[in-house]
This record gives C-alpha cells, structure tokens and sequence, in this order.
C-alpha cells in the first residue's frame, strides 16, 4: 500500500513537472559574431564526423532571430554543401540598399530567392524559416513566417555538409556570421522527420539528434538556456572613492560614480566612458546616486544633500562638508516619486542603530522633511525595495524592533506597502525563510502586469556569501529560487548590491560593490541574466520523447530503491549480529581523534577516479609541483622569487578573479625597493615567468584594467580552479564532487612546504571551507541512505578539526544505525577526552543526548 501511494505522488509530481517546465524552457544556440576574434566565433556542424546522404526531396527548417545591440548584422546563416562541391548559402546584410537583405546565392551566383524581415523583428521574435529541396523538379522553395519564394536550381541526389554560422570546411570556409539565435533545426526526407536538434544545450560542445542520434558539432557556443541560467559577468571595475552607482532603464546606461571621474557603462554594447570632473568630488562612505526625471542624483542624507550632476560642466552641484562622522544611514532605501517630484529615502543603519526614518527631499523646492508616520515599519536596513506608480514595496531587511543593535536583531521577511499619498505603511505577508536567513539586495524589480516581483537574496551572516535571485507574488507568500547563485562578498557596511532590469535587452542586471578603505578604492562587479530566468534546480536537460516512458521509469526506479533499502537494512542487521558473536570486541574501525601526519584514506562510493592531467598542469595541494605541455616536472625551473610570483598571481586571479595590482605585488615582494627599482624587478621576473609558463599551453599573463592576471584556459589544469569550483556549488554539490573534492585534497595540504604571510588567509579559508561543504552534503543525507559514507566523511573533517562536534554526532548516529554500539561509544568517549584536552572542560553532553 506504501509503494503504491509513492508510486502515484511521483508519477503525478513528474508529470506536473514536465508539463509546466519543458514547454516554458527558453532554447537555442546564440551565435557569436563581429564583436569578437573570428577564431572565438560559432559555428554548427550538423554533419560533423559524416556527411548526410539524402535520396530523395528533403526538406530543412529552422527558427531564427537575432541578438540587438550590436553594430554589424552581415554574414552566412548556413552554408549547405554537396559532394558536388556545390554550395547553397542563405546570407543576411543589412548593407544592401535593397528592401531585402536575406539572399540565398548558389556558388558564386545570386538566385532569385531573396526576402527582409525588419530588425525590430528580428530582435522581437523568431521567425520560422524552411527550405525544400525538389530534386525531382529541380526547384528550391523557401518558406518565411509562411510565406513562400522559389527558384529553379539543379539539384542531385548527393550527400552534404550542413553548416551554420562560422566554419572551417576545405575551401568553403567562412567567418562572418551575424548575431543570430538558432532553434528547432530539422531535416526531412520525403515529408518524414529524420533528423531533430532542438539546440536545448547547456555546457555541450555536441548537440544530438532526438531521432537518430546523429551527432552535431558546436564551436564556441552560447547556449540560450545557459544565458537563462548562468549569471555572466561582463564587467568588472576599480573607481577611485566609496562609489555609488545609478542605472537608466530607458538607455541601458550605468552610471558609477567616483570621486574623479563619472564612468557611463553601457550594459547592450558593454562600452565604458569615463567622464573626468575638472575638480575632485570628495565623497563620504555610505552615499548612494539615482537616476530619476532625467537627472542623475547623487543622495547624502546626514548633510541633507542632493546634488545634481552637470552634463554641461561635468560637475556637481552641491559639496560635502568635511571632516563630518560616520554616516547614520548605510544602506537605506529610496525611490523618486513623480506624483509629488520627491525623493523618498526609508530606514538604514548606523552608529549601532536601526533606522525607520523616512525623509523626503522636494525637488523642485529643494526642501527637507522628515515624514511622520504611525507604527507599521520595524527599523531596519539590507532591505529591498520596488517601486509601482502609487507606491513602493519593501521587503525584507535586518533590524530590530526597538532600532538598538544590542537588543535582539534578526532577519525580518515582511512584504510592506508604502503608500506615497496616505502616507502609511501596510503590511502584505511574510515570506517563510527555507535553509538558511538572508537579507537582500537594494532594489526589487516589479512587474506590475502580472504583479510579481524579483530580488536578489544573500546570506548576511557570511563573508564569502552569494546572491541568488528569487522570484515571488506581490498577494502570497510563494517565492522561488532563479537562475544560479553568483558570488557576493559581504563584508557589512563595506559591501552593497542591487538589481535593476533592461526592457530593451530583456536582462536581469547585478552589480556588487566592495569598498576598501585602504585605498579607498571601489571594486564594481556587473552581471547579467537573461530573462525569463530558470527556476535554480533546472540544471540538466529533460529530454522526452516519450513523457509517459519516462515516468514508468522514474516511478520504478524509486519502487526497486525502496525495495532494495528493506533488503539492505535486513542483510546489515543479520550481518551485524553474527559478527557480534563471531568477534565481540573487535575494535579494528576505530579511528583516532589526534590530528594525523597524513591525509587519511577514505573509503568512497560512486567515486570514479579524476582524470587529472600530467600535462599543462599546476598542482597546489600537497605542495607546489608543475608539469609542462610534454608532462616533464619542470618545477625546479622556478626560483623562489619566481614561484611566489607566480602563485600570488595565479591565486589572486582564481580567488577573486580580478588579479592582483602592481602596488600590491610591490608591497609583498619588493617592499624594500625604490619606486623605480620596484617596478625594473617585477618587469624582469614578469618576463621570466612568462618565459617558463610558455612551456605549458593554456596559461596566459595579462594586465586588465590595471589588475596582474594569469588566465587559465583549457587544456589548462590547476587543482584549486577545480577546488573553488566544487565548495562553491554550495547547496547544489552532488556525492560525485564530493568524491572530486576529496581527492583533490587527499594529496595533502595545501603548499604545505611554503609559509608566506599572505598564503594564511588562502589557507585558513581551504579549512574551513572542506569542513563546511563536508558537513553541508552530510546534512542532507538521511542516515540510512548511507551510513558507511557518512562515517567516512566524519573521519575526513577530524582531519581538519578533531573536535567537530556535528561530524563527531553523525558518525555515532551512523554507526548505531549500523549496529556498531559499540564503536559509536567508543567514537564518542575519544572525542570527550580530545574535547577536554582542548578547552579544559568536559563536554556538556553524554552519549545518549547525542543519539536524540
């Protein structure tokens, strides 16, 4: 009765699933075009390791649009080749004077087929394009959005190439591809489907046939899907000042705003101008910028200030006092009102309280007032805020009832509606945290049609912490989880993020500021999503040709899982007692609690061996060692000024992406030296290092935006890329990368013969991050799902902390479950000896306590 009520919860919730998630899934393949090199351009082979032979009438059909925002739209569709070296292309130019830009040329000849669709279109929707090949008539019919075109074209029973885009064929070979997007790509012969490639990839560099299998070859590929998942970031900047940033919807423009220069980022075309002011704008932490009625604002509220910026000048308005404390108001919200022309700026943070003020600015007057308003909003900041034509959603945030820090602060999750004319706030809802508390980023973007809102979330209780976008109703509670996380450092008031939206090219857009005082620089990070978002679990394909088939496949599948857990717990349990007959006080799996001199060996499951390279390798764990493009070690070839050169940058670059800066490499290498003697020796070991790492493919030394990078691309392997790749899947990491983690780290630890005082933090954060995702993916195991692994990931974090108190309970709970008392018992009397080493105190539960 119990496998029947599961066997019917699962087919009805796969049903549901695939029912409401295939049909809605955004699909297709972007091609890359005249914005980059023609070698990182995309090509599609559908004919990859063979030719396509077709005997009789065939028919190709496809659907297309293009990407806006670029400059150049000329280029080949696809070329269709046969083994008659005859070849058939459809090219688009937008250059020609003539009504129509699409023409298909038959060799070096024009044909008579040639039609427009607008760009406007183009960039709005797609467009069903078929070719029908009458090699009995001799005719080619094309048919766009139904409408159809012919001409006569001698046509033989051959077999072909069918190329998309950019390739690299004998003499065929072409370059120019126009921005396009790709989907639905079919092949028939005589009206009967043979070939069918959705274009529905993530990360493949193969799309197959649903029909036949027929594999299909992509280069350099930019799968739609992935653009709906994948965060991309396109930009990263450093601006002199505690910045502040502004976006203008209507022209995609950026502003990020220092203290001498005004930087104007295009998201479309991704163009940056920077604006030089002819005097410094001295501008005080915690200040934010708007974009509203037109003028860029730049909002300062313990000074009362709101300065307008000068296009004509390039200058502003108003100036700061100095010196002047800390600001009171981190973090605040604000919005601009066109029913009164006002600023509204709500809550903050600051001086150790929570705020709820809400102020208003009078534009055209230039007038201050604070608005008084009965209870109905908790003190708070970290909220996030959308705004409708009558008034503005708030939600969320962390802050306390009474506004003082020290009496009892807590994430809030309210949904409040601020009333711009009555003047009042009014609660909605509150939303029901899942896992773990979050705050949220400064803005919500609302779409008031189907009254939804989106807004990034974090959790504000980490430093290495990371945004995730939600999607929720502005009536319930219901919210979901989009797209994939993105990395976020959150360091309090030193950190800010938002969230705007672009109509015009239908992005979610990210941007995430860290500023550091040291320098009093601001790192500025930009991300883009493309919307609609997937939901955040949609991370594999859901292929079906048949739903009803892969329902009776997952259903029995989890009906013989059930059946074979009852058959295993039975066999443990008649296991367990004639052991405990035969060998009563065998201690053999007792593992000791002391640290070890040597990575244990764990017992793993599932675990297929990594295949690591020995060529156009670095290896960091378990010491510094680096094999060449041959596979010879070429370590000794590194001198240690070299060395460190090497793996600071190198660290740097991976760990935060942006590289490290020649002031920084100075302070850490050349501390001792002259300005000029400084830089003559990092240019002499730069070289030297590019000397040796030209022996290895994949590794390159850049300068972008003045940061010291190495890149690392394929073939390229460094064990810690793939380290930081696995423990910041966070949530999402399977027993597979678990099993990658640990071998990685197995090999010991990380430069272990090397002791810099910048590696510290490196390598405190490996530590501590090991145990984390350890304890994470053990968390989300039931105990008999499989006790024997948990055991063996309890071992491995005592490794790291021989008195983890989560490891130390879910081993004794996996071992009773195994039947081992006895081991569980004396598992737990090690850990309180090792415990009352540590600390000098006994631990303050007994072993019983543990088991509840």
């Amino acid at each position: 009765m119990r496998l029947k009520l599961i066997f019917i919860v699962l087919l009805a919730a796969l049903s549901i699933s695939i029912n409401t998630k295939v049909c809605s899934q955004p699909i297709g393949l972007g091609f890359a075009s005249h914005e980059i090199v023609q070698d990182k351009r995309t090509g599609l082979d559908l004919s990859a390791n063979k030719t396509i032979c077709l005997d009789r009438n065939f028919e190709l059909s496809f659907d297309l649009s293009f990407y806006a925002g670029h400059s150049d739209y000329f280029g080949y569709i696809f070329r269709i080749i046969s083994d008659e070296k005859q070849n058939i292309d459809l090219i688009y130019d937008y250059r020609l004077s003539e009504k129509e830009n699409f023409k298909i040329t038959i060799g070096d000849k024009p044909s008579k087929i040639k039609f427009s669709i607008s760009l406007h279109e183009l960039f709005r929707d797609w467009h069903a394009i078929k070719l029908k090949f009458d090699v009995e008539q001799n005719e080619l019919q094309v048919f766009v959005n139904g409408n159809l075109l012919k001409d006569k074209v001698k046509l033989k029973k051959s077999c072909y190439k069918i190329l998309f885009g950019t390739n690299n064929y004998k003499d065929f070979k072409v370059t120019d591809v126009p921005p396009m997007k790709l989907k639905n790509i079919k092949l028939k012969e005589d009206n009967n489907t043979a070939y069918f490639w959705p274009l529905d990839g993530i990360e493949e560099d193969i799309t197959i046939d649903e029909n036949n299998g027929l594999a299909a070859a992509v280069f350099n590929p930019i799968w739609i899907k992935k653009q709906h998942r994948d965060w991309e970031l396109i930009s990263h900047f450093s601006i002199k000042g505690a910045a502040s940033l502004a976006f203008d919807s209507a022209k995609n423009n950026m502003f990020l705003i220092g203290e001498d220069s005004l930087f104007v980022y295009n998201i479309i075309n991704k163009m940056l101008k920077p604006k030089a002011y002819p005097h410094t704008y001295h501008l005080l932490a915690g200040n934010q910028s708007l974009f509203a009625s037109g003028r860029l604002l730049n909002l300062y509220i313990d000074q009362k200030l709101v300065s307008t910026y000068d296009s004509l000048t390039n200058n502003w308005t108003g100036e700061y006092v100095f010196p002047d404390v800390i600001t009171h108001f981190w973090h605040y919200n604000k919005f601009y009102s066109s029913l009164d022309s006002s600023l509204y700026m709500i809550g903050g943070y600051g001086q150790f309280k929570y705020k709820s003020n809400v102020y208003k600015y009078h534009v055209p007057s230039k007038e201050w007032t604070t608005v008084n308003l009965e209870e109905g909003f908790v003190p708070r900041y970290l909220a996030a805020l959308g705004q409708l034509e009558d008034g503005v959603y708030i939600l969320g945030g962390y802050g306390s009832t009474t506004g003082e820090q020290i009496l009892n602060p807590r994430n809030l999750y309210d949904l409040i509606y601020f009333d711009i004319k009555n003047k009042a706030f009014r609660k909605i809802f509150e939303l029901n945290p899942r896992e773990e508390n979050f705050a949220f980023a400064n803005s919500m973007v609302i779409d008031a049609k189907s009254r939804t809102y989106y807004a990034l979330t974090f959790p504000n209780h980490r430093y290495n912490s990371h945004l995730q976008l939600i999607q929720g109703s502005l009536d319930s509670a219901y919210y979901k989880l989009l797209g994939n996380e993105l990395p976020y450092t959150f360091h309090d008031i030193h950190s800010f993020a938002d969230l705007y939206y672009s109509p015009k090219s239908k992005q979610f857009i990210a941007v995430t500021m860290f500023h550091n005082e040291v320098n009093n620089n601001t790192d500025i990070s930009v991300y883009v999503l493309r919307s609609p978002p997937l939901e955040m679990e949609i991370d594999k394909r859901l292929l079906s040709r048949s739903i009803w088939l892969y329902v009776l496949l997952f259903a029995g599948s989890a009906i013989l899982f059930f059946l074979f857990l009852r058959w295993r717990k039975a066999r443990v349990i008649k296991k367990e007692v004639i052991h405990r007959e035969e060998t009563p006080h065998d201690f053999k799996e007792v593992v000791t609690l002391l640290p070890l001199e040597k990575t244990p060996n764990l017992v793993m499951h599932e675990a297929p061996s990594a295949d690591i390279p020995k060529t156009n390798t670095i290896f960091l764990f378990g010491g510094f060692q680096i094999y060449d493009k041959e596979g010879n070690d070429i370590t000794k070839l590194f001198s240690p000024l070299i060395k460190e050169l090497l793996l600071i940058t190198l660290l740097y670059t991976i760990r935060w992406e942006r590289g490290i800066s020649s002031q920084k490499l100075t302070e850490i290498l050349w501390f001792d030296k002259t300005t000029e003697s400084a830089r003559n020796n990092r240019s002499v070991n730069i070289a030297k290092l590019k000397g040796i790492l030209d022996k290895l493919d994949g590794f390159q030394i850049s300068k972008e935006t003045g940061y010291w990078k190495i890149n690392v691309d394929a073939p390229a392997y460094v064990d810690y890329k793939d380290y930081l790749d696995i423990v910041n899947r966070g949530k999402k990491i399977s027993k597979m990368e678990v099993n990658r983690l640990t071998e990685i780290v197995q090999r010991g630890s990380f430069l272990s013969s090397l002791e810099y005082e910048w590696l510290d933090q490196f390598k405190s954060e490996i530590s501590n991050d090991v145990i984390d995702t350890y304890l994470h993916y053990m968390s989300t195991l039931q105990i008999s799902e499989d006790p024997e692994f948990i055991i063996s990931l309890a071992n491995y974090i005592f490794y790291f902390d021989p008195v983890n108190e989560e490891a130390m309970v879910l081993k004794c709970k996996a071992l009773v479950y195994l039947g081992k008392h006895s081991l569980a018992k004396t598992t737990f009397d090690n850990f309180s000896k090792e415990y009352k080493a540590i600390y000098d105190e006994d631990f303050y539960k007994n072993f019983n306590e543990i088991l509840e």
